[in-house]
């Protein structure tokens, strides 16, 4: 039986909005069928030491709304996800119950604003500690945040990787930390 979904309101401790992108130039082919890509063979995009997918609900090679996953996370903190939903240029997941955040995670891959040729893939989440210890761990020792933090930058290298092209510039990376009400704590950039 599948768990409940476990949203950022019911969490801990502060709640993070974290950006990662890269931008890439003259792509070896469109972006929907690089996300398609991306959708179809997930686990390869994450670096298997610090987060490890496994498709536990849903078809082998396609990614659909109600699918899930089993993350083995590095250290003692692993937990599922579910697809909730799927653009064209976009897909969310969002934590399921005993997953150490709470809250969602939205991965996209679309023209860049103002470049032209260029695509940015981004992954953007929106989320808090399930529980005070892993607050404590996260925010406090700052433990759970480096593994969280190079697993996205990896993860966003590795579609830079396989869209081919050129990379205008390292992994981009954002965090906005708020505390219970809201208010902006700090902006990291």
């Amino acid at each position: 039986m599948s768990k409940p979904e476990q949203p950022a309101h019911t969490g801990s401790g502060a709640f993070f909005e974290r950006r990662y992108w890269v931008d890439v130039q003259h792509a070896r082919q469109p972006a929907a069928e690089l996300l398609d890509h991306i959708e179809s063979h997930l686990p390869d995009f994450s670096p298997d030491l610090l987060a490890e997918f496994e498709k536990s609900k849903g078809a082998a090679h396609r990614l659909s709304v109600g699918d899930e996953f089993g993350v083995k996370i590095l250290g003692p903190w692993n937990g599922d996800v579910r697809v909730t939903d799927i653009g064209d240029d976009y897909f969310e997941l969002a934590t399921l119950e005993s997953h150490p955040e709470a809250g969602r995670i939205c991965f996209s891959l679309k023209p860049h604003a103002t470049l032209p040729d260029t695509l940015r893939f981004e992954i953007h989440s929106k989320a808090r500690s399930r529980d005070g210890l892993v607050a404590f761990t996260y925010d406090t020792l700052g433990f759970g945040k480096k593994v969280q933090q190079q697993t996205w930058e990896t993860f966003c290298q590795r579609v830079a990787d396989y869209c081919g092209g050129l990379q205008l510039g390292p992994v981009q990376v954002e965090t906005i930390r708020q505390d219970e009400s809201g208010t902006e704590i700090t902006h990291d950039a």
